[in-house]
């Protein structure tokens, strides 16, 4: 039996929704003939509009990805499913998201495989969930703690319009990541634990009781400030190995002919990744030998984590209504709505 022969019921959930034509509530990709990219959710009775004339929605439902169509004005686009990298780009978001190369960097050095049981804390927009609910597959467990509710709905309808619906494998809660997880998880029943947060020291205990022997603890963070405070404190802790941290950057080429070269714009700085994995109970870490060096923060250190230090931007409420309503408007074409998030009992 070839993986053609499945039954949708039968395929990894959200393979279905990836392929076959399109159809109404699908996001789709249209790129022009100068390479201008703009996505749209299919919609029954809408069109697309630009200066150079419009095409009806109803032009591109039932044709097969991949499909050029043309505009009331013979504008020509290509029509193509969204990417995991693209849709991540154009989703609607309240907050920022992880780019695709820091969650391709987590995925990997984190190891997150296929059945791993996974917890994340700074949920955002969904951005990485998506990425760790792929990695984890349909059989594993991914548990979200995020503490505001307009970034768990604006989270929950993108993870559910890129899976085709609710994915089994996911459940997300409101609240403080170093109260409820202990809560919710037994101690050492987790493998992996990911957080994006301002402060992720303060989630040392926590992560300590429900990690399991061996298991991975990644973090990503925007300043150098949060990194080495961060280090200093697993170092301290000494339950944990030596952590290592890095950043990566993404590059493009041009490509036309002889002329190759460097894209002038690449996509740089964006977080680093610190990663350490869990000792076994009652063992302490061996430590590095290196030269003494300044450990302790002052306070001018400690300021330079806060929000507004690293250049986070407060989001109004009405942004995040509107993101909301916007990331939730794919699974209501589709005849699914996304259910409301409840707290934590």
């Amino acid at each position: 039996m070839t993986s053609q022969d499945l039954h949708a019921d039968d395929l990894p959930h959200g393979a279905a929704v990836r392929r076959g034509p399109f159809r109404a509530g699908e996001r789709v990709q249209l790129t022009d003939e100068r390479g201008r990219m703009n996505t749209i959710t299919l919609t029954p009775g809408s069109a697309f509009h630009t200066h150079k004339g419009f095409l009806n929605h109803a032009e591109l439902i039932g044709q097969p990805e991949g499909s050029i169509v043309a505009n009331t004005t013979g504008q020509l686009y290509q029509a193509l499913r969204p990417l995991l990298s693209d849709f991540v780009l154009s989703m609607p978001r309240g907050a920022a998201v992880v780019y695709p190369k820091d969650a391709g960097q987590i995925v990997t050095m984190a190891d997150i495989y296929p059945g791993a049981r996974v917890v994340e804390a700074g949920v955002g927009s969904g951005a990485l969930s998506i990425s760790l609910l792929r990695a984890v597959g349909d059989r594993g467990y991914l548990h979200s703690f995020e503490r505001r509710e307009e970034f768990a709905a604006i989270a929950k309808g993108n993870v559910e319009t890129i899976f085709g619906g609710p994915h089994p494998a996911w459940q997300i809660s409101l609240g403080d990541f170093q109260d409820e997880v202990v809560k919710a998880e037994e101690p050492g029943s987790v493998d992996r634990v990911v957080l994006d947060m301002l402060a992720p020291w303060e989630c040392l205990d926590a992560v300590a009781t429900v990690l399991a022997p061996g298991g991975v603890w990644i973090n990503y963070v925007a300043t150098v400030t949060q990194l080495s405070r961060t280090a200093e404190a697993i170092r301290a802790d000494g339950r944990f190995t030596e952590p290592e941290s890095w950043e990566s950057m993404v590059r493009g080429w041009h490509l036309e002919g002889l002329a190759v070269r460097p894209n002038h714009r690449m996509v740089a700085h964006t977080g680093f990744l610190l990663v350490t994995r869990k000792l076994a109970d009652g063992v302490t870490s061996l430590g590095l030998k290196r030269r003494p060096s300044k450990t302790e923060f002052s306070a001018e250190d400690l300021e330079a984590w806060t929000p507004g230090s690293v250049g986070e931007r407060a989001v109004s409420d009405k942004k995040l209504r509107r993101a909301a309503r916007d990331a939730v408007a794919t699974t209501q074409t589709r005849g699914h709505v996304a259910p409301a998030v409840e707290p934590e009992d």
